[in-house]
């Protein structure tokens, strides 16, 4: 594509989305050197400013997909999406067979220095190829087969997911195939049949877990389920979150100041990743914590505005997966923080250290940017 056209395809995007979630990015920069250079210095024995170094070149790589990507019709990435697919559920079964534990979870590719978790990876992938497969299919949606064929790759990608076992992905991965099944032009009397079937599997599902307990659910995992009156437990499973109540507190309304948070001196083990949103209220304050939630919100807003205004159900069906899929991640994990749900281990969007969610969440946002690039050269064509 010429210079021409890829400055036009810049000036199609959706500058309100890309100023919010630039702004996001950088506050989470910002706040992954300030939560983590303790830990670094004194627990992981390596440069103060190994994570912040770490987190921006991991920023870097997603620009670099970005710019690569932008410039691709939307159309395009459901073909790829296809290959991806089929690498990633090869990479997660190798996973199950070769892989190594790490926290209690088989869920990562060592590479040394950097890892890939091939479960984050799965979630933005499949809402492609979820969105062109019931696209291609269209007319022949009046099928059940080719109605719930998704779901029941969807299921076998979940279990493979849950035997590592990572609970948190499971469940976003579901709500993610769930939330576009129901925006997708499969017939409503499918939907209904299909919801009264899976609220039957859930309940008898539950009925299962509540009567054997433990021989269902791993002991690591039932545990969390005992997430009420933190603090009581402060020894021991309740550590993490009551000492995310100490450093909010201690953050008040307007914070102790950039970079003097006592919490983060190895009292959270990793604040810069699942508790890094305790961190940032506790030097920052309430109030900048409020402001990030806005700014969470307001990024929702317009990604929900782009799949309305989408000329395509392709694009709609992205855009609603990728704001189920944000609004996931930031539900679970302040909730957990807040101790009103068990913790999963859930990352925050824009904020938490990690290279496999933030390239996946760039790729996500970038597949948003496209849908609203022709979203306006279609209204300029109808002009």
């Amino acid at each position: 594509m010429s210079t021409r056209k890829n400055k036009k395809v810049l000036k199609y995007l959706d500058k309100p989305l890309l100023i919010a979630t630039l702004l996001l990015f950088i506050i989470g920069l910002i706040m992954v050197f300030s939560s983590s250079n303790v830990v670094a210095y004194m627990s992981r024995a390596v440069s103060p400013y190994n994570y912040f170094v770490k987190q921006a070149i991991f920023l870097i790589m997603g620009a670099i997909i970005f710019f690569i990507m932008i410039r691709f019709n939307s159309k395009a990435y459901g073909i790829f999406s296809w290959i991806l697919l089929l690498i990633i559920i090869a990479s997660l079964i190798i996973l199950l067979i070769y892989g190594k534990a790490t926290n209690n979870a088989v869920s990562w590719f060592d590479f040394g220095p950097f890892s890939f978790q091939p479960s984050e990876f799965i979630k933005v992938i499949f809402i492609v190829w979820m969105a062109r497969f019931y696209e291609t299919k269209e007319k022949k949606l009046k099928s059940y087969t080719n109605s719930l064929f998704p779901l029941g790759v969807a299921f076998a990608i979940a279990l493979l997911i849950m035997l590592q076992p990572d609970l948190g992905t499971t469940i976003i991965f579901l709500v993610i195939v769930f939330s576009i099944f129901l925006s997708s032009p499969v017939s409503k009397a499918i939907k209904a049949k299909t919801i009264f079937g899976l609220f039957g599997l859930v309940g008898v599902m539950g009925l299962v877990v509540v009567s054997t307990g433990n021989n269902v659910l791993l002991e690591r995992q039932a545990s969390r389920f005992d997430f009420k009156d933190p603090c009581s437990k402060l020894l021991t499973s309740g550590s993490q979150v009551c000492n995310g109540y100490i450093a909010i507190n201690n953050g008040g309304l307007t914070g102790v100041g950039l970079g003097n948070s006592t919490q983060k001196y190895l009292y959270l083990p990793e604040p810069y990743t699942d508790f890094i949103f305790a961190i940032i209220v506790e030097e920052m304050g309430a109030l900048f914590g409020a402001g990030i939630i806005l700014l969470y919100m307001f990024v929702l807003y317009r990604i929900l505005i782009i799949g309305r205004r989408s000329y395509t159900n392709r694009g709609a069906m992205i855009c609603y997966g990728v704001a189920v899929y944000i609004f996931c991640h930031i539900s679970i994990n302040l909730l957990g923080l807040f101790g009103l749900i068990p913790l999963t281990g859930v990352p925050l969007p824009f904020m938490s250290y990690g290279g496999s969610f933030t390239i996946c969440l760039i790729a996500a946002l970038t597949f948003v940017q496209r849908i609203a690039v022709e979203n306006k050269v279609r209204d300029n064509l109808r002009k």
